[in-house]
């Protein structure tokens, strides 16, 4: 089964790096600079930054179905020369290929039908096999280790 990975949309984000320190601060968010190769995954851009990139380190709500009890909202980088990833169906970018990563499938009523720990180099086949399960609608890939939502996954 054909799945596409989407990136968040960087229309939300654009405004937050005209913003001064205190203004990102009360907002909780960081301006950031990347320090070290594939430190930063940028979700916007599904690349890592490279050291010495501008970002914004900030919390999204990632799932923001009110009648899910899985709801949830986290930390995400977003690159200041971010531009919107558009990939190809059965497409792994190689941010997402090179983690351990934790799946989360959803159904239509955004409850949870499978959840595995994968690790990015499997990720296309586990996708494959999971939207072949007519049940699943979506599919939520976060880090393994600190959890941070990383992008989505539909049928292509």
């Amino acid at each position: 089964m054909s799945f596409r990975i989407h990136a968040l949309p960087l229309a939300p984000f654009r405004p937050l790096f005209a913003m001064d320190d205190a203004a990102l601060a009360a907002l909780g968010a960081r301006r950031m600079i990347a320090d070290a190769p594939h430190a930063a995954p940028c979700r916007v851009s599904l690349d890592d930054a490279e050291p010495g990139e501008r970002l914004i380190l900030l919390n999204h709500r990632h799932l923001d179905a009110p009648e899910s009890p899985y709801r949830s909202e986290g930390p995400v980088f977003v690159r200041e020369a971010a531009v919107g990833a558009a990939l190809s169906a059965d497409e792994v970018p190689d941010m997402l290929g090179r983690r351990l990563l934790s799946v989360r499938a959803y159904d239509a009523d955004w409850m949870m039908t499978h959840g595995d720990v994968v690790e990015g180099r499997d990720l296309a086949a586990r996708l494959s096999d999971w939207f072949a399960d007519p049940a699943v609608s979506i599919i939520h890939l976060h880090t393994a280790r600190r959890g941070c939502f990383m992008a989505t996954a539909e049928r292509a």
